[in-house]
């Protein structure tokens, strides 16, 4: 009589979720506070954003290289890699800071990267393992992890920004590399059985073929706009606000409830999938997106930018849940590795280029631009979204 292989998705879900907030706390703190650091520390003001961009890039970079990894040692040991090398850089941007040095800080946000790009495959892993009816509440789940992120990475950042005088914002990166050093010892924990020999070696299609599905090309140029804009809009904020003459605790507060909203709607969002279709979730955000836009357009005082950014928030997260649960059915299990890798290279490839040139934008062109410039990606999402929906979409077998 053979043993019954234990169910550990709840459990790994719920490890996941933290470890997902543990790293929001960092994004959330480089969003409030490396746009700003940039700004201090760079000779040329355009170039604010280049180190989360360059955070962004190095992202961008590991997907394939962490995939593949993955699959060869398991997820354990490559978000156990990811977390050491967000200590890594966390400490290399407080040396940085110390030594008032533009670009160190860029170095230390690009290898901060590599933590996140290993640890974008936790909303991945925590699917992998789950039945098909709970994929989507898997995904939702674990990215709802980033509540925690949302209340305590804004917080974090007002109270510790001036732990270390004289050294402004050191404090903040000191207090991050706290976060990884938890976050790796969490991950040990974690019980995701290694893919079977049948799974990673069975029969698998090119890359071009996968790539060429209508619902793959939909899922992916979705997810990328909704990342895109999203980032495009937020890393600019505390910039935007500054000029207008608010505080850095006021725009940290705005990107607080920005988190909150991207990431409290995920306790729900995969019930919404369940129950609306996963095109009519990522319809309204779509929806939501163009109402953050309308809302920059028509004024810059501070309850405008919390509407905005709490806008923005809800419409990334009904796009982004939605289009990552649609790319899961696009896929076979021979497949993962290398349809996630590229799924992931796509959007963080156009985070990166997001984020370098938000801040020269904003810098030549103004608040008003970077709205502007939004609005038309955000209506060929829609439009994708609505073919979609005319067109039958074949299932995978598992």
């Amino acid at each position: 009589m053979t043993t019954p292989v234990p169910d550990h998705t709840r459990r790994n879900v719920g490890l996941l979720a933290i470890c997902h907030g543990l790293t929001g706390i960092g994004n959330t703190t480089m969003v409030v506070e490396s746009a700003l650091v940039g700004h201090m520390l760079a000779a040329d003001k355009a170039m604010a954003t280049l180190p989360l961009g360059a955070m962004h890039l190095a992202v961008m970079l590991t997907t394939f290289p962490a995939s593949f990894l993955m699959q060869r040692l398991g997820r354990r040991a490559g978000f156990s890699i990811g977390a050491a090398a967000g200590f890594i850089g966390t400490a290399i941007c407080t040396w940085a800071i110390i030594q008032h040095s533009f670009w160190l800080f860029c170095l230390g946000a690009f290898v901060n990267g590599i933590y996140n790009g290993f640890a974008t495959f936790y909303r991945f892993a925590a699917a992998d393992g789950a039945r098909p009816e709970w994929k989507s509440r898997a995904i939702s789940l674990v990215l709802a992890g980033g509540v925690f992120a949302a209340i305590l990475g804004p917080e974090m950042a007002k109270r510790t920004t001036d732990m270390l005088p004289p050294h402004m914002f050191a404090g903040s990166f000191v207090a991050l590399t706290l976060t990884s050093v938890v976050a790796f010892v969490l991950i040990q924990f974690l019980r995701i059985p290694p893919a079977s020999r049948s799974t990673v070696g069975g029969e698998a299609r090119p890359l071009k073929e996968i790539a060429a599905q209508p619902t793959f090309l939909v899922a992916v140029a979705s997810a990328t706009i909704a990342y895109g804009v999203m980032n495009f809009v937020m890393t600019v904020t505390p910039l935007a606000m500054l000029g207008c003459g608010f505080a850095h605790e006021q725009s940290a507060t705005v990107i607080q409830w920005h988190a909150l909203a991207m990431f409290l709607p995920s306790f729900f969002t995969g019930d919404l999938i369940r129950r609306f279709g996963i095109l009519r979730v990522m319809a309204a955000g779509v929806a939501l997106l163009l109402a953050c836009l309308a809302i920059n357009l028509t004024g810059v005082t501070f309850w405008h930018f919390v509407a905005a950014l709490i806008l923005l928030g809800l419409g990334w997260n009904f796009l982004f849940v939605g289009a990552t649960t649609l790319v899961t059915e696009t896929y076979r299990p021979s497949e993962r590795a290398k349809v996630q890798a590229l799924n992931d290279l796509v959007i963080f490839g156009t985070v990166a280029m997001t984020a370098m040139s938000s801040g020269a934008v904003h810098h030549w062109s103004g608040w008003t631009w970077i709205n502007v410039a939004c609005a038309p990606a955000v209506v060929v999402a829609g439009i994708a979204v609505m073919w979609l929906q005319r067109r039958p979409r074949p299932a995978l077998s598992a």
